[in-house]
Parts: structure tokens; sequence; C-alpha cells
């Protein structure tokens, strides 16, 4: 895995406003893919549908502070570092940045937290409840370099 952990992509069209900017909740979606990816370097699912070995990690907390606008076309980095890992949740820090031609230094954009628990779901209630994180997956986010933990 790469010592410091972002994900760059183009901004699309259709997350754009009539004025061509992001439209401010596509903030939340960059910053779940990063996640995922995140996950997927670390060879890690976000979620499990296995009867035996059911969770997820809902949302408790999210944030945006937006510092610059993101265009149609432009190219975005979103850089994740852990935070926080606790026994039921953890929680990320973003940063996102425009990236420009070579040799530009990338412009910061904006910057976001979000805090997620495990869960799965009670199977006599019906209610979805905080367990603590698997051994696994617990081992394989504290494994994850030292550069991804924000300071």
């Amino acid at each position: 895995m790469a010592s410091d952990f972002k994900l760059t992509r183009p901004v699309e069209f259709h997350e754009t406003d009539t004025a061509g900017i992001v439209h401010f909740s596509n903030f939340f979606r960059y910053m779940e893919a990063c996640e995922t990816a995140f996950f997927r370097a670390l060879g890690l699912v976000p979620f499990s549908s296995q009867p035996e070995n059911l969770y997820g990690w809902p949302r408790v907390r999210a944030r945006c502070d937006y510092h610059a606008p993101l265009r149609f076309g432009d190219t975005v980095e979103i850089h994740l570092y852990v935070k926080e890992i606790r026994t039921r949740s953890i929680t990320y820090f973003f940063r996102f940045r425009k990236v420009g031609p070579p040799g530009v230094k990338p412009e910061p954009v904006a910057r976001g937290e979000i805090t997620a628990v495990c869960a799965t779901l009670d199977r006599t209630t019906g209610q979805i409840v905080s367990r603590p994180i698997l051994p696994g997956i617990l081992a394989k986010l504290r494994e994850a370099p030292k550069s991804t933990w924000a300071r």
C-alpha cells in the first residue's frame, strides 16, 4: 500500500450544479469512495452480508468544510487519514485538493471528517446495533502506514 493513501479522480458533469461547481453533497460521496478504496488497499471489504459475520459501517458523524470550488473537468485528490480507532468506531479525516498541471502545487479545496461505527443486525429485534470491530479488520487498520494516521 502507498505510504500516503489518496484517491485521485476527475470531476464528472453529473456531480456539478448549473454553475458547473461540484454540489456540496458529492464531497461526502468522494469521502466514501476513498474509504472504500482504502479498505480494498488493505485487503478488506467495507461490509459483509454473510449470516455468520454480518457487519457494516453506518455513519454517526459527517462534516465537510469548503474552501474553494471544484468544477467539471477538474482533477481532485482525496487524501484519507485515520484520526482515531476506538473499540467500535473509526474516525477518518479527509483533505481535498485540486490537481493542476505538472509543476503547479495542488490547491486545497475542502476538509472533511467521518465517524463510522461497526454495526450488525440484531436478529431478534431487527435493530442495528454496534459491535466491536472484528480483530482481523482492527489488525489491518492498525497496520496501515503511519502516514495515513492524522497528526
